[in-house]
């Protein structure tokens, strides 16, 4: 929560986080995050209660201690259910777990969560005092500005107002509304107007609370101006595609001395990672997806691009594949 009440908090946990992203933001793909920074709070993508309770928990709850912090993103709306999720993050060594209000998907509607579960903020509120009560880590929301029939800033207010009578204190909001009917989950995250006044209102109008936003945010630049107003900013899918930003978070928003960085470091670091986990059954490409993007904007780029798309998914591609693709790089770049 924020140290004064009138002002964002710069030592908040949630100055600068990552975003859970469906298919993306997996255990491989925050390993290599935390090589670029040691701060950012890494999100998992969203994992529902019932693959947890049904499915294959050890798979689902597996991630390697040097990401943390970290936080487990869970879809759902039975407390119970929740409250025992919640259990297994903790147990499982997370640092938070966040319930997801914000994803449109009609699976996740189907399923009653996920963004028209801000159409009951009563049972988001339960929701989140059964995970209170089974954990002792974090519990926090991730939602939008509202949904379809939701039209005033009023009504968010509400939303926040009653799910924090359940305990929650660090809200992450998508600075969007969800259109329920008629828009892809894709279109959802770009068609809705993005309205950041509401959530700088937030801030000022629930001062204790850890805001967080989210949605439509680019640079590092842009993280910047929202900082001034909020305690924290969650990027997505800019990191995704140019992870690089990412290796100056540590110096620009945690007081790091700012050090001369080289992504063949990166790549050297992540190495015995990638050679640990194809000795357990991993494929190449399932890592290598996640670093298509780190020599973005580098000449060489696509080619390195290219040979890791092309040779990757073979049978038995090894590491050596992934250092032949930065070795085109830098021979281009010499």
């Amino acid at each position: 929560m924020s140290s004064n009440p009138q002002t964002p908090n710069s030592a908040s946990p949630w100055r600068f986080c990552t975003a859970p992203m469906m298919d993306w933001s997996d255990r491989h793909c925050r390993y290599f995050w935390r090589l670029l920074s040691r701060n950012a709070r890494l999100y998992t993508e969203m994992l529902t209660t019932g693959a947890l309770i049904h499915g294959d928990r050890e798979r689902f709850l597996r991630f390697d201690e040097v990401e943390t912090p970290v936080a487990l993103q869970l879809g759902g709306s039975n407390p119970t259910d929740l409250a025992l999720c919640a259990k297994w993050a903790q147990d499982w060594g997370y640092d938070e777990v966040n319930l997801n209000c914000g994803c449109p998907s009609d699976r996740v509607q189907n399923g009653a969560f996920g963004a028209c579960l801000m159409g009951e903020p009563e049972l988001v509120r339960d929701c989140v005092s059964a995970m209170r009560s089974a954990c002792d880590i974090d519990v926090t929301v991730k939602h939008r500005i509202g949904i379809d029939h939701m039209e005033s800033y009023d009504e968010l207010c509400h939303f926040v107002g009653t799910v924090a009578e359940g305990g929650c204190e660090v809200f992450i909001v998508h600075a969007r509304k969800a259109w329920l009917k008629g828009l892809s989950p894709k279109e959802n995250r770009e068609v809705p107007p993005l309205n950041y006044p509401w959530v700088h209102q937030l801030k000022q109008d629930f001062p204790a609370f850890t805001v967080v936003i989210n949605g439509g945010i680019e640079t590092l630049d842009d993280c910047e101006a929202q900082l001034g107003k909020l305690d924290g900013v969650m990027l997505g899918r800019s990191a995704y595609h140019n992870p690089w930003i990412l290796a100056e978070v540590d110096s620009r928003f945690f007081g790091e001395p700012r050090q001369p960085r080289y992504r063949e470091d990166i790549i050297e670091a992540i190495l015995p990672y990638v050679e640990n986990e194809l000795s357990r059954g991993a494929r190449l490409n399932q890592i290598t997806r996640h670093l298509l993007g780190l020599y973005q904007e580098v000449p060489g780029a696509k080619r390195y691009r290219r040979l890791l798309s092309e040779q990757a998914h073979r049978p038995g591609a090894g590491a050596d594949v992934l250092r032949a693709a930065v070795n085109e790089v830098t021979q281009l770049a010499a």
